[in-house]
């Protein structure tokens, strides 16, 4: 069965939303990554239709989903205190870093 939700996994921080859907309809962030498989860098929230605020101090996110076999199998989600705390070497590294985790890990 494909997945269609996220669930919170392990995370620091203010706690947030326990599910995220993002079939059939991708929620915040988090969703629309998981949906479309492509990494989203937002430089501010409040200009992102449909954020989810899981805290107030965020800013800007960084959001890169964990495919395995064509399959959204997570997503690693960053948040930022300050507008446009992301850049493309901050989306670089977490890439290698989703596709070490879906490589090394059992989903």
């Amino acid at each position: 069965m494909e997945p269609s939700q996220l669930i919170l996994a392990p995370f620091q921080g203010t706690v947030a939303c326990q599910t995220i859907p993002f079939i059939p309809q991708p929620k915040g962030v988090c969703g629309q990554a998981a949906w479309t498989q492509k990494s989203i860098l937002v430089s501010d929230v409040s200009a992102f239709p449909g954020h989810i605020a899981c805290d107030n101090a965020t800013k800007s996110e960084i959001v890169v989903p964990i495919v395995v076999k064509e399959k959204t199998v997570g997503v690693i989600d960053v948040d930022c205190a300050v507008l446009g705390g992301f850049d493309e070497v901050d989306r670089e590294g977490l890439e290698k870093l989703a596709e070490l985790l879906g490589k090394g890990c059992d989903f």
